[in-house]
């Protein structure tokens, strides 16, 4: 079995696949992110350079991490340093880079919208981009496999010998069941307990779920598919895995105590007095995670 084409020619022009499933990753999330945000709103005029800055950042920072944590083979190999089209960038340091130019860009474009419902808004978009980006990525590049197998699901990649785990088709299931974990979570939240519209609710508890399961996602992975000893990269990933994790319920634990703080004042901008309150022994809809019951009594 011959591994997947890394690459085609168009006459004289070399096409690397790689960069294609990028660039249609992009777009897809750029198009999503619009979308939900014209959904709940906002406007979208600033969005365009704001993808074109957060695409460079990511680039850059991903391929900066990369190259850092690989630096003795780029030290004896200068020219691959930009060879980006052969893979080798690091979601993390894309993340460390694009992150902070994407909220400086979008306090100063798009004032209204608070950093905290911003997050909420793209976290499901992030968690469906790198699930497509995992196929059309890592999947179409060269050494994109993960350790060494003999099992019937083991695939051949350019750049390495023998059958490898598919670890890119199982990252992008693992992401799109993160996208599904949000979206629900995300519907339940925008609904009381009877089922009426429920709004102005503290922001915070879709990324900080997003952020717990990719990061448990993105250090177990590394540890049971990816790792190689001495490897510097692989070491970091799984740090950076738990560090994101902590982070995640620490958003959590935070976001919890806006929402008692919410309620107990009344729920303002939420909807007012509830049709049916929820019954603590057990007579109404729970709320996720303990948070987000309606208020019991009118202007508590």
């Amino acid at each position: 079995m011959k591994p997947i084409p890394v690459a085609f020619h168009i006459g004289p022009l070399e096409v690397h696949t790689y960069g294609i499933g990028l660039a249609v990753t992009f777009l897809f999330a750029y198009w999503y992110f619009e979308r939900r945000l014209r959904a709940r709103g906002y406007r979208t005029d600033w969005l365009v350079p704001l993808f074109l800055w957060v695409i460079a950042a990511a680039v850059v920072g991903a391929r900066a991490l990369h190259v850092l944590t690989n630096l003795t083979y780029y030290t004896h190999n200068p020219g691959d340093v930009l060879a980006i089209w052969h893979g080798g960038l690091s979601s993390f340091g894309g993340l460390l880079l694009a992150v902070p130019t994407g909220i400086v860009i979008t306090r100063r474009r798009c004032p209204e919208l608070s950093l905290p419902r911003a997050l909420d808004i793209v976290a499901p978009v992030l968690a469906a981009a790198w699930s497509m980006g995992r196929l059309l990525g890592p999947q179409l590049m060269v050494a994109g496999g993960g350790h060494p197998t003999t099992q019937w699901f083991g695939m051949y990649y350019a750049g390495q010998t023998g059958r490898r785990l598919p670890v890119p088709i199982f990252q992008a299931l693992e992401d799109l069941v993160i996208f599904v974990v949000l979206i629900v979570l995300e519907r339940r939240l925008d609904r009381w307990p009877d089922g009426s519209p429920r709004t102005g609710y503290p922001s915070g508890a879709v990324i900080g779920t997003g952020m717990v399961l990719w990061g448990i996602e993105r250090a177990l992975d590394q540890r049971l598919w990816l790792t190689y000893p001495g490897n510097l990269g692989s070491t970091l990933v799984q740090v950076a895995g738990v560090v994101l994790v902590v982070s995640g319920v620490v958003v959590l634990v935070a976001t919890r105590r806006h929402w008692r703080a919410w309620l107990e004042a009344g729920a303002p901008g939420g909807r007012g007095v509830p049709v049916h309150p929820v019954d603590d022994e057990g007579g109404g809809a729970a709320a996720p995670a303990g948070i987000g019951r309606a208020p019991t009594t009118a202007g508590a």
